[in-house]
């Protein structure tokens, strides 16, 4: 996987994990690569692998078994909807709006090249 530099590599791999659920390649309560299958398969350090992980973890949108490794939970795809929603409204949404302010864009310009 090619990293960005724009955003730490933890969240990138949150990305990358939360496109896997949301394309419905890992399923509810269906085990997911291992942090050490992950973090061969990323070529990254297994703590940052870990960090994904517990992150993920502390939202509910994956959960531990013992001994057994890393599940999906059953609620994630909720989870990772409100996540990005936020995401979109406190990051993504101001950006676009200075953009065009400084292009002198308005509402009225996307609408009518959406069409």
């Amino acid at each position: 996987m090619d990293f960005s530099n724009n955003k730490p590599i933890y969240k990138q791999i949150i990305d990358y994990c939360y496109g896997k659920i949301m394309a419905g390649e890992w399923l509810p309560d269906a085990r997911i690569p291992s942090i050490k299958e992950l973090s061969v398969t990323m070529v990254v350090n297994s703590r940052t692998v870990l960090k994904a992980y517990d992150d993920m973890q502390a939202l509910g949108v994956i959960y531990q078994r013992r001994g057994m490794g890393y599940y999906v939970a059953p609620e994630s795809r909720d989870i990772i909807l409100t996540e990005r929603r936020a995401e979109f409204f406190e990051e993504t949404l101001p950006e676009i709006m200075k953009e065009m302010d400084l292009l002198g864009l308005t509402w009225d310009d996307l609408i009518a090249r959406s069409h």
